[in-house]
Parts: C-alpha cells; structure tokens; sequence
C-alpha cells in the first residue's frame, strides 16, 4: 500500500501540471457556420487558392531560437530578403507564447504578401517541435492566399502543395472546398475590409464575448485581424476574401509584445 502512494502522488502532479499547461491554449473554434445572407453570392463563392509567384520552402532550424524580439525581427528580415523579390519587406512582428509572429507587405502597393511564425520550440504551438525554424504561417496563409499561396511548395518534403496542405484536402480548410485560382490576384475581394470586421466581431461575440477587432490587414484573398481583451492584443484571427469563413489562430499562445516596421 505504501509503494502505491508516491505513484499516486506523481499522477496528481501530472495531471495539475498538465492543466496548467494546457490552460493557456486558446481553444476556441473555427467559424463553420452559415454565412450570413448579406455576404451569400448566387451561386455560392469557392476560395481562391494556388497562384504565383512560387516561393522557396523554410530556411532550416537556426542554431538557437531569438532570445528576443531583436533578434526574431533580423531573422524574419533576412527570410523575406532571400526569397528574392525585392518588393517584399517585413511590415510588424509579434512575440506570442510559442512562436514569433510576422507579416511580409509588398511596398509597392502595401498590401500583405504573406505571414510567417519563427518557432520558438515549446512544443504546443502548430508546428511543435520545429525549435527556431522559420515558416511561412500555417492556416489562411497557405489555404486561402490567392497570390503568394504557392510559398507552401517543397515545405517538409513537398507536403504543402495545391490541392488542402499537408494533411490533405478539407483538413486544414474545416470541410470548405477550394479551387486553383486562374484569374489576375487582387486584394478587392467581394467581402470588404468592412464586412471582414463586420463578420470577426459577429464570430467573437459568440465564442469570446467581451472581446474586439482592430482594422484588419489586407492580403491576397483574405483579411487578418488582431483580437482584442480589454483594449490590448489577445490574438488574431482571419476572413476569407470571398467566402466569410472565420479562422482563429490557435497556435500562438499568450501575445506578450509586438514591434511594427511601417
């Protein structure tokens, strides 16, 4: 019986810790729902996906993860200058529990071009385990980035390609079909800026009442849009450009700063 107790006594630990952990996750929903009527188009409109320019896979893990901010802005910098276009600069980067955070913007036009997450290797975020790996961001900016949507090519062997990501088709998009994207990408969508945060809102006061949006980032396809709890930055979340759907980013973690560029 005596053995018995320090095992016991380890399981409850276990379990605490675990909950702890685990507490700190934003498990909140994707919106799967109907779309509200004002934004129905007849008949119904498919998600843009793949479209040019192709951008190169990740760079590799990097010797150690930035201990800071400072250094995670130099790495997302030299990224987004060796993919080789020069229109494309690093707009802002956030620091969040499990992962660095950032935006790549054409100067040219300032619109987004894509976002990408510098693994910080705690092991929760979604791509655990990564540690200090740069990517371009999993979710909207593989799945609905109707012009830099090909960057996800060779990614882990090749896995991202057209057709659903790595997991395969309807994984990763929640069941929402898509289709390659033939025409001249463009960031006026059929769902305004307006409408995006019109649609985040109406998504947070069901599944995080109390909370707020800022103005939304504009790219190719989609709209990205910082959450808010009590007038600072809880998370973000996206909205499809044609469709409506909203996609929270879980895999961050807690926000704890952020450092614009522009």
């Amino acid at each position: 019986m005596n053995k018995r107790i320090p095992l016991g006594v380890f399981f409850i630990i276990v379990g605490i810790l675990g909950l702890a952990v685990f507490s700190t996750i934003q498990f909140i929903p994707t919106y799967t729902g109907t779309i509200p009527k004002a934004f129905q188009t007849n008949p119904p409109a498919l998600s843009p996906l793949q479209s040019t320019p192709q951008i190169p896979a990740p760079y590799p893990p990097n010797t150690l993860i930035p201990k800071n901010i400072d250094e995670a802005t130099e790495v997302a910098k030299s990224y987004v200058a060796s993919l080789g276009y020069p229109d494309l600069a690093v707009k802002e980067i956030m620091e969040f529990q499990y992962n660095y955070y950032f935006i790549a913007y054409e100067k040219s036009t300032g619109i987004g071009a894509f976002e990408g997450v510098i693994e910080k290797g705690v092991g929760l975020s979604g791509m655990g385990g990564m540690m200090g790996v740069i990517h371009p961001e999993q979710g909207p900016s593989m799945m609905w980035n109707t012009k830099y949507g090909g960057m996800m090519g060779g990614m882990m062997g090749g896995g991202w390609g057209q057709g659903g990501g790595i997991m395969g088709p309807g994984m990763m998009g929640r069941g929402w079909r898509h289709q390659p994207y033939s025409g001249v990408p463009t960031a006026n969508m059929s769902i305004t800026k307006t409408d995006a945060k019109r649609l985040a809102q109406a998504y947070l006061d069901s599944h995080l009442s109390g909370s707020s949006t800022e103005e939304p980032d504009t790219f190719y396809g989609y709209y990205t849009v910082h959450v808010l709890r009590d007038g600072k930055v809880y998370g973000m979340l996206s909205v499809n450009g044609y469709t409506g759907q909203v996609w929270y980013h879980i895999w961050h973690g807690a926000f704890i700063q952020m450092k614009e560029l522009t």
